[in-house]
């Protein structure tokens, strides 16, 4: 199972950017996803989750300012992030928690993390 994480780049306080993230696997399932972040120096800190019937939890610090979605059929996350501040400059990584089966038909679960995509949110 791989997550590849896109959309991050530098822009102004006040302005937007979408970020996504797609699964790949073999006879893939998609249970929860989320987007969590890390600036430096901090500890990683929860953005927003959503489970695959679309069910949304977002951090105190983004809500009313960003949207979490996905596209099941294509196994794809998105964050649509709003009216940026300084404060939310951090490396964005996605999670999913997965399910397939392997060469033995034998459920295999687990939960995997993308890469990080960079956010930069200047004044």
């Amino acid at each position: 199972v791989q997550l590849q994480a896109s959309g991050g780049g530098s822009v102004q306080a006040g302005g937007s950017l979408r970020l996504s993230c797609v699964a790949s696997g073999r006879r893939l399932r998609i249970n929860d996803m989320g987007w969590y972040r890390q600036a430096p120096g901090k500890q990683r800190e929860l953005v927003a989750t959503i489970t695959s019937s679309g069910s949304t939890n977002y951090g105190d610090s983004v809500k009313g300012r960003f949207t979490i979605s996905r596209d099941n059929a294509k196994n794809t996350l998105y964050l649509q992030m709003n009216t940026l501040k300084l404060e939310d400059t951090a490396a964005y990584i996605c999670n999913a928690d997965y399910l397939y089966y392997n060469d033995h038909d034998e459920p295999v679960v687990g939960r995997q993390w993308g890469q990080g995509t960079l956010v930069t949110v200047s004044s």
